[in-house]
């Protein structure tokens, strides 16, 4: 066979065979795939975690509200008689205060004061007629004596019914000067307590009647703000209820700071005055009334004024609790569990609340009271993670759950063979 034979057969074996060599690869490289060599988790402590000590303690709890401010009494100013302004008072503006007395406004009493004089003419009249009926009666009296009857005179004859006619009309024009006199008096309106102006509506020379608005008012001996309570907050309240026959004594109205939205450095004391005597039917709550007395008084002109109307935050105080668990929230993981460090690694544990507000949580179950709560925020992690703690706290709560208590037979106390074995080593 010549060698231009022999190359042009190889020519074309050579693609089969390559076909043949690739088939072979993938099939050794198919039935060996390669493995990852894995390691054994690290026991060394990745994580480094605050951790607090969980103990029993009284908490005073201190309920959460909000309400907005009214007044104690709040009324509409109304003459009672016709007339024109003639005389404003400088207190009567809104915002202004006043005190219980003040003339706020005079009306022109010129035509009232005719009425009285009328009054008094007709009272006079009235006077001299029951004269001259008393000075006929008793002369009806001596004219019946000397015709010599013994027995009663009758009414008519001692004229009984026309003395108590002209009794009547004494009475009627005595009356009419009063009411005369009284109008008088009412075109001077006078403040009927210490207040405030909360809106004027007339003003000097104006021509009002019973029917025309002055202004509104309102009463600034006190406030009172209404407060509802959740319902899982009623049982930790002391509730200021009345009795039918009993009023609530003082130790039975809590304390209440209110708040200012419009600036966080102004509070205000008050106390929890009453309780509703339903339930809102809107927002299916109980309501509880709080007071501040003397609101724009001495001791409050640091503060701003409160405003009628202003929404105010308020922190009522609550019940005090004896031996609960108290856990911060931000220890508190979607509502539920939370974390504690036993024995160097996390522990995952299922919590109960109680009661909780916007910063703590009162526990019922689910932690123990020596257990080491993380305080650190944590992202996914898992039980068993290897930790290290890194507040003192901490660190010296391990060493005393890591101490050997040695106990009367020596039960807890280390073996001399291991002791011994260590030391060799």
């Amino acid at each position: 066979m010549s060698i231009h034979t022999l190359i042009t057969k190889n020519k074309k074996l050579l693609p089969v065979f390559i076909i043949i060599i690739f088939v072979l690869l993938a099939k050794v490289i198919t039935s060996n795939p390669p493995t990852a060599k894995r390691g054994k988790p690290s026991a060394v402590p990745q994580i480094s975690v605050d951790v607090q000590t969980i103990k029993k303690q009284k908490y005073p709890v201190v309920i959460e509200s909000y309400g907005t401010i009214k007044p104690r009494t709040q009324s509409i100013l109304f003459p009672q008689v016709s007339g024109q302004i003639i005389h404003i008072s400088k207190n009567f503006q809104a915002g202004q205060f006043f005190e219980k007395g003040d003339v706020l406004v005079e009306l022109d009493a010129r035509d009232h004061l005719s009425e009285v004089k009328i009054s008094q003419a007709n009272l006079y009249s009235a006077k001299q007629a029951l004269s001259e009926e008393e000075a006929r009666v008793e002369q009806a009296k001596q004219d019946w004596q000397r015709l010599g009857n013994s027995e009663d005179a009758p009414d008519l004859v001692l004229r009984k019914p026309q003395l108590l006619a002209a009794q009547a009309k004494v009475l009627s024009a005595q009356a009419s000067l009063e009411k005369a006199q009284l109008a008088v008096e009412r075109t001077k309106i006078v403040a009927p307590y210490t207040g405030r102006i909360l809106s004027k509506e007339v003003d000097l020379g104006q021509v009002v009647s019973s029917s025309t608005r002055l202004a509104e008012i309102y009463a600034v001996d006190y406030v009172e703000i209404r407060l509802p309570l959740k319902n899982k907050d009623l049982r930790y309240m002391v509730l200021p209820e009345n009795q039918r026959f009993t009023k609530a004594t003082t130790n039975e109205q809590p304390a209440v700071t209110i708040y200012s939205d419009l600036t966080q450095r102004d509070t205000w004391f008050g106390k929890v005055v009453r309780t509703e005597g339903a339930f809102d039917q809107d927002s299916q709550q109980l309501f509880v009334v709080a007071q501040i007395d003397d609101p724009y008084g001495e001791g409050n002109k640091q503060s701003l004024p409160l405003k009628i109307g202003q929404y105010v935050s308020a922190k009522i105080k609550g019940k005090e609790l004896d031996n609960v668990i108290t856990v911060a929230n931000k220890a508190i993981y979607q509502g539920s569990y939370v974390y504690v460090v036993d024995d160097g690694v996390l522990k995952r544990k299922e919590v109960k609340i109680e009661w909780q507000n916007h910063d703590i949580a009162i526990i019922k179950h689910g932690v123990e009271e020596g257990e080491l709560l993380v305080m650190t925020p944590l992202g996914q992690v898992t039980s068993g993670t290897p930790v290290s703690i890194a507040s003192k706290d901490g660190q010296q709560q391990l060493r005393k759950k890591d101490k050997p208590r040695p106990d009367r037979q020596g039960e807890n106390r280390p073996d001399r063979k291991s002791k011994d074995k260590g030391a060799t080593s």
